[in-house]
């Protein structure tokens, strides 16, 4: 890949450039066209990671370096459809619903205001209306935003969190489903959540769990290891960045998605190859591919509470 469209990060939690390598690239060298960006860092892509991984020496954060420029990165989320990704929608709104009913018993008390960064089609802040939470998202992708118009009736701003500027103290409950591991600067976007809670509010991230058993054991073939990933995070290096913006963490644990049946076998092409493609198209011919299921390779639940101030 032409050095023109990279960058040399240093860790995003301790600011070391101190880091010795997990994986080597394992791309040639050559320039990708615009179409290149928008399939690679979509909200569904699965393109397995070809960048170089490292591990930050000082605090053990697992990262992508060098990677693509955090322009191209964002360009790329904010261009094109992903038809693939609104088509599981309905196993987001009943993972949503579970996930609500822990947040709620964390909040214990009636429902706020929320904000969903990188809200995708708006599921999240769709169930979350339907229980009462004054509830908004923003989403770089302007196609997701107007699907979530059409099919959700809701107003998703398009951009960065950093495009809307909210003012501060404006929510009782921010969230990041699936997107912390994305962004360019995850740092940022939690210091930005912090700046945008209530005293006392809760922040909600999920991310895959780089040490998680099912990834030790599954090594390099664990289906998260992704070109659109940039960061892995472990609970030691999710509570250290999280402590670092100001937040307690109250609860962490597992985080169990819900997702049709053949979709959960499309994804698993790549490594499984003919079982998953076999099994998939048996389901089909059942009539059961479309039934959601639980799925779980690592996924991890953070709620964190805001504290007053950032030390």
């Amino acid at each position: 890949m032409s050095d023109r469209f990279l960058e040399n990060v240093p860790c995003n939690i301790c600011g070391s450039i101190e880091s010795y390598i997990l994986q080597a690239a394992q791309y040639d060298i050559h320039s990708p066209g615009e179409t290149d960006y928008m399939r690679t860092f979509s909200s569904s892509s699965d393109e397995r990671l070809n960048h170089r991984l490292v591990a930050c020496v000082r605090c053990g954060l697992q990262y992508v370096s060098p990677r693509l420029r955090a322009d191209r990165v964002l360009k790329g989320y904010t261009a094109g459809s992903d038809e693939q990704f609104v088509s599981q929608a309905r196993g987001r709104e009943i993972t949503f619903g579970k996930c609500l009913d822990a947040i709620e018993r964390v909040w214990e008390q009636p429902p706020g205001r929320l904000l969903d960064i990188g809200t995708g089609g708006g599921s999240f802040p769709y169930i979350a209306s339907q229980r009462g939470w004054k509830a908004e998202g923003c989403e770089p992708n302007r196609w997701l935003c107007e699907w979530a118009r059409e099919n959700y009736r809701l107003l998703i701003r398009p951009g960065t969190v950093f495009d809307q500027h909210y003012p501060p103290k404006s929510y009782d409950l921010v969230t990041l489903w699936d997107v912390l591991e994305h962004t360019p600067d995850p740092k940022a976007e939690v210091r930005e959540a912090h700046r945008l809670l209530n005293d006392e509010g809760l922040l909600v991230i999920n991310y895959p769990d780089i040490g998680s058993w099912v990834a030790r054991l599954m090594g390099r073939s664990w289906v998260f290891l992704l070109d659109v990933h940039l960061y892995y995070f472990t609970r030691a290096t999710i509570r250290k960045l999280l402590e670092d913006a100001g937040f307690e963490i109250i609860r962490i644990r597992p985080h169990f998605q819900r997702l049709a049946l053949g979709y959960i076998l499309r994804r698993a092409m790549p490594y499984a190859g003919v079982p998953a493609r076999a099994a998939e198209r048996l389901f089909r011919i059942l009539g059961i591919a479309e039934w959601q299921a639980p799925y779980w390779m690592g996924q991890t639940l953070v709620i964190a509470r805001k504290r007053p101030t950032v030390n």
